[in-house]
């Protein structure tokens, strides 16, 4: 159960730097930081103790096994994170040509 709530402990750093933060940097990491959580957590979900890999033996039988789906979509969603962020960052450096700032109160004021 404590990991559970140090998973939510993440997500609430996670989400502080989001919306309270005003460079765009911290707010990217905080993008980062709240997918991770939300991955930790779904890998969290499939975990069973001691329980075996998923991978199919013909001479036995795996009565304990970790359940494969979560992991599955938390590597999907770990590449898909990957390319979001990166996205972001490129965007962020545009705007850093552009008005010369990372902070979005400055470039909310800038015109043109």
């Amino acid at each position: 159960m404590s990991v559970y709530l140090l998973c939510l402990i993440l997500f609430c750093i996670g989400l502080y730097c989001i919306l309270r933060k005003r460079n765009l940097i911290k707010i990217i990491i905080g993008i980062a930081i709240t997918g991770h959580a939300v991955n930790l957590f779904f890998i969290l979900i499939g975990y069973k103790a001691n329980g075996r890999a998923p991978i199919h033996s013909p001479d036995q039988t795996i009565l304990n096994m970790v359940d494969p789906l979560p992991q599955a979509l938390v590597l999907t969603a770990i590449v898909i994170g990957l390319a979001v962020i990166a996205l972001i960052a490129a965007i962020a450096m545009r705007v850093y040509e552009k008005y010369g700032t990372f902070d979005i109160t400055k470039i909310r004021r800038l015109k043109g």
